[in-house]
């Protein structure tokens, strides 16, 4: 093995990764107890594919991956309009049903993709000069080729998905060194259309959300159920919980009146 490859391993971020994995999956094992363990055992699926992958591609080349984002960009816009003609799940076209157990969401590995090729684009326009980026007909490259899948997942529509490629970009662009006057017009933008967004073109079932969000008690059984168990298991759990398979609300001893 490769120790140069080994020495640029960001070892922090991996333990990390695996430590909060195992963290996750004790407390999904408790969590699904009365449902014999169905979401544990899937995300155990998950980790037993998954884990196998991380490994392949940390020892892959970033520069490989980056040379090849552009296949893997048109690749999933393919998938993003294939998966718009599938049957609604939730009242949203947004994954790909392989079996009655397992689907899959073309726009998670989407979110991978866009930022290697929006890295991959920037160092490009970034050549020669640093403030390359700002000249408009570049930044209009860099924001049709984060556009494009966006209105994509609008069209599902999956609006939180759609606000993490946003903010993703946005960092990337700050990171970039992106001219101040474009930060401070995009800011005055969204003060002005937010407002408008919100009474004018979401959908009821997207500012229902955004009101739960604020207020959890407007539907208590509803949208706003899973905010208020939130809250009550961090209240009487407190900082180190009732224990393992301890939990009341797993146990469905806890009720909304």
């Amino acid at each position: 093995m490769n120790k140069k490859m080994l020495k640029n391993v960001e070892w922090g971020i991996l333990i990390c990764s695996i430590v909060l994995l195992c963290i996750g999956l004790v407390a999904l094992f408790s969590a699904t107890q009365e449902q014999d363990h169905e979401e544990f055992n899937k995300q155990i699926l998950w980790a037993v594919v998954s884990i196998p992958i991380m490994l392949i591609i940390i020892f892959v080349d970033y520069n490989l991956i980056a040379k090849i984002s552009p296949v893997l960009y048109g690749a999933i816009l393919i998938a993003l309009v294939a998966v718009l003609f599938t049957e609604p799940i939730h009242g949203a076209s947004s994954w790909f049903k392989i079996s009655e157990s397992l689907t899959l969401q073309p726009s998670e590995f989407a979110k991978i993709i866009l930022i290697i090729f929006l890295a991959y684009i920037m160092v490009k326009l970034q050549k020669d000069d640093r403030n390359e980026i700002n000249k408009i007909w570049k930044l209009g490259l860099i924001l049709l080729t984060a556009g494009v899948p966006m209105v994509l997942i609008v069209l599902q529509p999956d609006y939180g998905t759609v606000m993490a490629f946003i903010v993703s970009v946005a960092f990337m662009l700050f990171a970039s060194g992106i001219d101040k006057k474009y930060v401070i017009a995009v800011i005055l933008i969204m003060v002005i259309t937010l407002p408008l967004l919100y009474f004018f073109i979401l959908p009821e079932h997207a500012k229902s959300r955004i009101d739960v969000f604020l207020n959890p008690e407007l539907d208590p059984r509803g949208a706003g159920y899973n905010l208020i168990q939130s809250k009550i298991a961090i209240g009487s759990g407190e900082l180190f919980g009732m224990g393992i398979l301890m939990g009341n609300q797993t146990q469905l001893r806890i009720f909304i009146s």
